[in-house]
């Protein structure tokens, strides 16, 4: 073992006179390994929650819409081919999107209703994985004198107090108009399922159809209101997007997730910035901690470091001692952290027992534990403590042997 290690270590084991000094040592290590673990449960709860939020956000919804300024797509068939041609490009699939009262024999409330194709959607949509008792292949099937499927919302489901199997009526606005004013067209269907995300917007007041109802529901005749696209990488959104308004013409809009959701997403990396300053000011006090027990031993070892270079120890040798000192305190603190942070994760992943209130668009208290930020974290607490330890080992290299046991 190395000189200078094998004198710090002496000095972190043997007994001290004063231990007011060893308990500040164990305070600094409890402090970088609280800050640690903080910050790692800080970071894994907010990038959970905008992973858990986007994934929900993409299971309703696709990775881009194109929609016609000014109204419905007459040839959306043309444009989905010219849309599948571009490299990146999945699947596509049409839409209709519109509002609707939705009533019942027990209640009555506003709704967005969207059509869709039962043979496309599929590839393009994740709710498959919401639905519950039903898939998006029973929008498609029609027996003859039965009404049309619907598939509502949960929350939807509640508030219209029906279940699988019963009948709800669409009311639309857009009726034909007669002299006592414009007739609400009414369309009875058949709830076929129920699908639950855990988001609130979505399961109160999203309910869908097959696109032939919507069409006959809003007399479209073979018009959509927009294709939906699914992309191979999701963060390449916003590129093929260009691309597609580049390919179709001014007339065409598309927008990405990213875009359509820009003020959100903006926000939670905002708030995720703000809480890993703040809790990063925990690492920087147990930093100023350790600067205390140094400058502390450099005061009690003043004879032993007299003596030592009285021996023939060099001044960086002696300020090797006490760095080496303050990094131990630091790598301890950070690997403590960095387990019970790890620990903590795995216990909130697993049994998920901090439930969310409604207000929240989750149930439970998402964590994704990303590596690159563990070792991130880790590497900038060492970093912090050594460089909280520089001070007070220059100060311990300045010690004059002859002053130091003049009075010795």
């Amino acid at each position: 073992m190395r000189f200078e290690w094998f004198v710090s270590l002496r000095y972190l084991k043997a007994k001290r006179k004063q231990g007011f000094i060893s308990l500040i040592s164990i305070i600094s290590v409890a402090g970088v390994a609280i800050g640690v673990m903080a910050l790692i449960i800080v970071l894994a709860v907010m990038t959970g929650f905008t992973k858990e939020l986007r994934d929900k956000i993409l299971g309703i919804n696709s990775h881009i819409i194109v929609q016609r300024y000014g109204g419905e797509i007459d040839d959306y068939q043309a444009v989905a081919a010219a849309i599948s041609g571009i490299e990146g490009v999945s699947a596509t699939t049409p839409y209709i999107y519109t509002q609707t009262m939705i009533t019942s024999q027990r209640a009555g409330t506003g709704a967005i209703l969207r059509g869709v194709d039962p043979a496309t959607a599929d590839g393009v949509l994740n709710i498959e994985k919401y639905l519950k008792g039903c898939t998006l292949a029973d929008l498609g099937r029609r027996e003859d004198r039965r009404p049309p499927a619907i598939i509502l919302g949960s929350e939807l489901a509640r508030q219209l107090r029906v279940y699988r199997g019963d009948k709800v009526r669409l009311m639309s606005s857009s009726g034909p108009l007669t002299p006592i004013g414009i007739i609400p067209k009414i369309r009875v269907c058949t709830v076929a399922g129920i699908f639950q995300t855990d988001m609130y917007e979505y399961d109160s007041s999203l309910a869908y159809v097959s696109i032939a109802t919507a069409r006959e529901f809003l007399d479209l005749d073979d018009a959509v209101h927009g294709v939906e696209v699914r992309v191979d990488d999701i963060y390449q959104a916003n590129v093929l997007a260009r691309r597609m308004e580049k390919l179709l013409g001014a007339n065409f809009v598309a927008k990405d997730w990213m875009r359509m959701n820009k003020n959100l997403f903006s926000a939670l990396r905002l708030e995720k910035t703000a809480l890993s300053i703040i809790v990063a000011l925990v690492v920087l006090v147990a930093a100023f901690n350790i600067v205390s027990t140094l400058i502390m031993v450099v005061m009690e070892k003043n004879r032993d470091i007299a003596i030592l270079k009285s021996m023939g120890a060099s001044s960086a040798q002696i300020m090797k001692i006490f760095i080496y000192e303050g990094l131990v305190i630091g790598v301890t603190g950070t690997v403590l952290g960095v387990g019970g942070g790890l620990g903590v994760c795995a216990l909130l992943s697993r049994y998920q027992f901090i439930k969310l209130p409604d207000v929240y668009p989750l149930s439970t208290l998402p964590v994704t534990v990303v590596a690159t930020d563990v070792a991130t974290i880790a590497a900038s607490a060492v970093v912090i403590t050594l460089a909280a330890t520089l001070y007070p080992s220059w100060q311990a290299s300045k010690v004059e042997p002859a002053t130091a046991l003049r009075y010795e």
